[in-house]
């Protein structure tokens, strides 16, 4: 597999479909924090949507999908001049998944969360900003769109395969998100100042869209326990040693080697917690030649031993 599909098997990504919103008028509802991902689509109307500690407010129009990917709390509103309420008692009284705001009648929106069994989502989202915009435009919109369409009628209706099917769904509507934010340039509009403000894009995931150090990175996920070295790393991409590990560096955000070992102690982490495996067997697999060096690199990168890891399983 490519390395998204890898990070993403480890995480093993579960959706649930949220209440939606019918709102009416003008009207501000402030939202808590929130486990995992939040995903959500504007049937229609038109809001502003703003997440904490992140200043750039975005415009969602009709059409337009939003992920939240760090839990933050965030606000909606119709006018950002106005003061927002606590969504929780709107939302307590939602009847047939559908919350009503000042009455309904103008603006629609649906949406889900994503969850995880696996752990370290951060690996994953942890270079994304707090908010990906999709718009309704392009083509990932409408596939998002019809997939939580899907998603509503799996989870509402009682046909056999209904859990295997949302499973995939998030899948499905993960990949879509993340590809349309790996394809966008490195300069977005700040919709607030009509400005462009720059988006750090450091980490693996950037890295993948990068034909030279992605080739790097699919071998190193491909052959996880090989002994890479530096040059042959340098030789997939296509570059004298130096320029490869400093071009690296700089996208990862870790050195190659650093890199190989924290995929190298997911893998463990999560063969620990899902097989019977022994912490020696898991070793040897991954390319270490004793359990003490093994232990000895997966306390540094996962801050306990293999053995205290496994006994988390709880």
């Amino acid at each position: 597999m490519d390395p998204l599909s890898d990070v993403l098997a480890l995480l093993r990504p579960r959706s649930t479909l949220s209440a939606g919103l019918d709102a009416g008028g003008d009207w501000s509802l402030a939202f808590p924090m929130h486990a995992g991902i939040k995903f959500n689509a504007v049937l229609r109307g038109t809001c502003w949507v703003s997440v904490e500690g992140w200043p750039e407010r975005q415009r969602l129009d009709e059409g337009d999908c939003f992920l939240l990917t760090r839990g933050r709390p965030f606000t909606l509103t119709t006018d950002p001049a106005l003061d927002p309420v606590d969504s929780g008692p709107i939302y307590e009284a939602a009847r047939n998944g559908i919350a009503i705001c000042n009455g309904g009648g103008h603006f629609r929106l649906v949406g889900g969360r994503f969850t995880f069994a696996g752990d370290h989502a951060s690996a994953l989202f942890e270079s994304l900003p707090p908010i990906v915009h999709v718009r309704q435009a392009t083509h990932q919109a409408s596939v998002l769109r019809w997939c939580l369409d899907q998603l509503a009628s799996e989870l509402h209706g009682s046909e056999a395969g209904t859990a295997i099917v949302a499973e995939h769904l998030a899948h499905i509507m993960l990949v879509h998100v993340l590809r349309l934010y790996l394809a966008a340039p490195d300069l977005s509009p700040a919709e607030t100042s009509g400005q462009t403000t720059p988006h750090p894009r450091v980490g693996w995931f950037f890295a993948l869209a990068d034909r030279q150090l992605g080739a790097a990175l699919r071998a190193m996920h491909t052959e996880p326990a090989r002994r890479w070295s530096l040059e042959e790393l340098a030789q997939l991409a296509g570059m004298s040693r130096t320029i490869f590990a400093e071009r690296f560096r700089q996208r990862v955000g870790l050195t190659p080697m650093a890199y190989l070992t924290r995929w190298r102690m997911l893998i463990a982490g999560d063969r620990l917690r899902q097989s019977g495996e022994t912490i020696a067997a898991i070793a040897f697999s991954l390319g270490y030649d004793s359990e003490s060096a093994f232990s000895t690199a997966f306390k540094r990168t996962m801050a306990c031993s293999p053995r205290q890891y496994q006994r988390q399983r709880g």
